[in-house]
């Protein structure tokens, strides 16, 4: 892939500008998009685990309410 002279002539004036090349700039901006699919990744795998291991609710695995409980409405009488 080629970049265009137009995009080739900008990225050097910011070059000059931050005292730097277009290969380190390259460089830098692709350790930046690798970093953050590393941590992506990560982050990832480290709540795909949680919810694997789960979580404690305070139920120690009973449920003690109906399901239709949970919809009743106080002085609403249903047909």
């Amino acid at each position: 892939m080629a970049l265009s002279e137009d995009l080739l002539r900008r990225l050097k004036v910011i070059a000059a500008q931050q005292d730097s090349s277009i290969s380190a700039m390259l460089t830098e901006a692709l350790h930046r998009v690798a970093d953050e699919e590393l941590g992506y990744a990560e982050a990832r795998r480290s709540m795909l685990a949680d919810l694997r291991k789960g979580f404690p609710l305070g139920t120690k695995g009973k449920i003690a309410w109906r399901r239709e409980s949970l919809h009743e409405r106080p002085g609403v009488r249903r047909h």
